[in-house]
């Protein structure tokens, strides 16, 4: 009994594990959208934190729109 369980076990496992050749039988799509406008699109929907994302981009606009005025001083 125990050697079937055994079998039973490596047989399902040999099944679940992928080939090895990289390939699977599901091909997702590549994902077009950057991180930034994956994030925008969130920060337009109607769900709970959306605008916590909207109000993080737009620091992160504003810190880099910092940075680059004060890299453009020192670049004279």
């Amino acid at each position: 009994m125990r050697t079937h369980v055994l079998i039973l076990v490596a047989g399902l496992f040999l099944v679940a594990c992928p080939d090895g050749s990289g390939r699977t039988s599901k091909k997702t799509p590549a994902d077009t959208l950057t991180t930034r406008q994956r994030d925008s699109v969130l920060g337009e929907t109607p769900i709970p934190g959306a605008s916590g994302v909207r109000k993080a981009l737009q620091i992160q606009d504003s810190a880099r729109a910092r940075t680059a005025r004060v890299d453009s001083i020192g670049g004279s």
